[in-house]
């Protein structure tokens, strides 16, 4: 494992891009961020409220999950812990950014006229449209609960698919693009459904779970995080209290478990030349790194 930044502030949705430097939000300065083949730091936007997740879109545009506001205090160990509820929370959005000039805007924040309220990761499809969480991290009523959407990148339409979930976080497609597959961080527990059609589910009947198919679980806390995934299909998901990356078989006949020294994993990237070089974000130590990975992650739509 090599350290590639250790000044970031609860780091996440990393992003490899083809001239070796990363992106990455930083949830506890608000910020799109750069992280530069030496390890540099430069800002390229400053959001506010707290971006959560990141991905490359249509265009060459950041598209930014913001849960509406992050708030961090240091331990006594100097790590990064989140401070709930958060006092500087604005409203849950989608932003897009453009990575050359910084500017950005809100491409949504509501759906069916309701206010979103935490959008956590987000995935593209081959299409330009994309899936994500929202964590519901500021709940209005009972039945403002987490769900997952799906939206077109232009702002023109947006859809509540899965609702009525336990803490959704890491969201992905399968390599034909035709699986979606989500995590929850609560249950610790992986779902995939069969897509059908454009923001169009295939959901099992009772007692399914959401309609989905269960993949992987776990009988004590591990804590999903945001996932990826590799060409064979396999997923790997950043994992917190069970600090490391999970790696499930597609069918979710397997589950193998690879431990690394952080808290909070939250996030990984594939990228290098051969997309065999993983880059994880560890949140409570502020670091982006860099490993080694046994097979290439995913080509992901519009990426470098």
């Amino acid at each position: 494992m090599r350290i590639v930044n250790a000044d970031l502030a609860f780091p996440e949705g990393p992003i490899a891009l083809s001239d070796g430097s990363v992106l990455v939000v930083e949830m506890g300065r608000g910020t799109l961020t750069r992280v530069t083949a030496k390890g540099g730091r430069q800002v390229i936007a400053t959001l506010g409220g707290g971006p959560n997740g990141a991905a490359m879109g249509p265009g060459g545009r950041v598209f930014v999950t913001n849960n509406g506001g992050s708030e961090y205090t240091r331990d006594d160990a100097g790590g990064w812990r989140p401070v709930l509820p958060p006092t500087n929370y604005t409203g849950g959005r989608i932003e897009v950014v453009n990575p050359d000039t910084g500017r950005f805007e809100r491409l949504y924040d509501r759906c069916d006229g309701e206010p979103l309220n935490g959008p956590n990761d987000l995935a593209f499809d081959a299409d330009g449209n994309f899936w994500f969480t929202d964590y519901c991290k500021m709940p209005r009523n009972p039945d403002d609960r987490p769900c997952i959407y799906w939206a077109r990148s232009d702002g023109s339409e947006i859809r509540r698919v899965v609702p009525h979930m336990v803490g959704p976080n890491g969201i992905g497609l399968s390599p034909d693009g035709k699986r979606l597959y989500a995590s929850e961080t609560q249950t610790s527990r992986l779902f995939a459904w069969d897509i059908t059609g454009p923001g169009e589910l295939s959901k099992r009947d009772w007692p399914a779970i959401y309609g989905a198919q269960f993949l992987c679980g776990s009988d004590r806390p591990q804590g999903f995080d945001s996932l990826k995934v590799t060409v064979s299909g396999k997923i790997c998901i950043g994992t917190l209290f069970n600090g490391g990356i999970t790696e499930v078989s597609p069918d979710g006949g397997w589950a193998r478990h690879h431990p690394l020294p952080e808290l909070f994993v939250t996030n990984l990237a594939f990228g290098g030349a051969d997309r065999k070089t993983m880059f994880v974000t560890f949140g409570h130590r502020g670091m982006l790194v860099a490993l080694a990975w046994h097979e290439a992650g995913l080509q992901l739509p519009f990426s470098a």
